[in-house]
This record gives C-alpha cells, structure tokens and sequence, in this order.
C-alpha cells in the first residue's frame, strides 16, 4: 500500500446473505467492474444508523428487496483492503478498505420484487448461485471475506 493511504482508516459497512428457500445466495454484478466478478449486497452505515436498519438499507437501495427475515447477525466483523490501484478512488479517496459487519437473511418474497434498475443503480445482473461458488465469482480482494462466510454459513444452514 502507498505510504500517503496509510492512515486512511476503514470504512464502517455491512453486508447482506440473502439466501432463498433453496439456500441459494443472490449474488449481483457490478456496474463500474465489467468483468465477471459477483458480489453480495454491501454497502456503508450512515451516521447513528444502526447496523440492521443500514443492512435493510441497503439492500432494499441496491436490489429493491424488502421482504427478508434475519437468519443470523454473523458476530464478528470482517475486512478487507482496497487494491493499490483502487485506492485514493472508490469512496472519494477517503477510506483505504471497509470493516463489515454481515447478516445472514432468508428471502421471502416474490422473484419479481427483486429489481436492480434502482435510482443509483450499482448492478448490472443478478442471479441465485449455490453457496459453494460465492468464492468463484468475487472479486480477488474480498475473497478471504467470502471464504470466511461461506465457513459461517455452512455452519448455521446445515
């Protein structure tokens, strides 16, 4: 990491594991990444939000989805850093990585609610993958992030 993002702290994020009734997980493309890589919903913790309300948040910001239950608040937090080539970029250069704290939640609604054309739309596609490809199909530098749930999870649906 270059030295001048050093002291850049972590930005206070969550994540969202949105299981359907076949313990499928969504999984979305980003827009501003055109290559094949996938993600799960995540995003930041505005000021005094807690991190439930922000994980609801956005999720419902990024894919329209409102019908969820909680599983499961994964109780440690987990990071990750930016690439060097991303950072001084992504959050208007002000973080050098994000701090998340994740939810397990199963998906109860209809497939025609989920809708990603949203207001600032982040993702170009989506689909429901099967848990073992989660770290088949994200980005390099979250992958120990997803590798770390894909363990949790495991244990908390079988």
């Amino acid at each position: 990491m270059d030295e001048k993002f050093n002291n850049l702290p972590l930005r206070n994020g969550v994540g969202i594991v949105v299981l359907n009734n076949e313990n499928k997980v969504f999984v979305a493309k980003r827009i501003d990444n055109p290559k094949n890589f996938w993600q799960m919903p995540q995003g930041g913790i505005d000021d005094g939000e807690d991190s439930l309300k922000a994980a609801l948040r956005e999720l419902e910001e990024e894919t329209s989805i409102k019908n969820v239950k909680l599983i499961k608040e994964i109780e440690e937090t987990l990071t990750y850093e930016l690439p060097n080539h991303l950072l001084g970029i992504i959050w208007k250069g002000k973080y050098r990585g994000q701090k998340q704290k994740w939810f397990l939640m199963r998906f109860t609604g209809e497939e025609e609610e989920i809708n990603i054309k949203t207001k600032n739309a982040e993702f170009l596609d989506w689909k429901w993958i099967e848990l073992d490809q989660i770290t088949d199909v994200v980005v390099d530098f979250k992958l120990h992030v997803y590798e770390e749930l894909k363990k949790k999870i495991k244990k908390i649906i079988n």
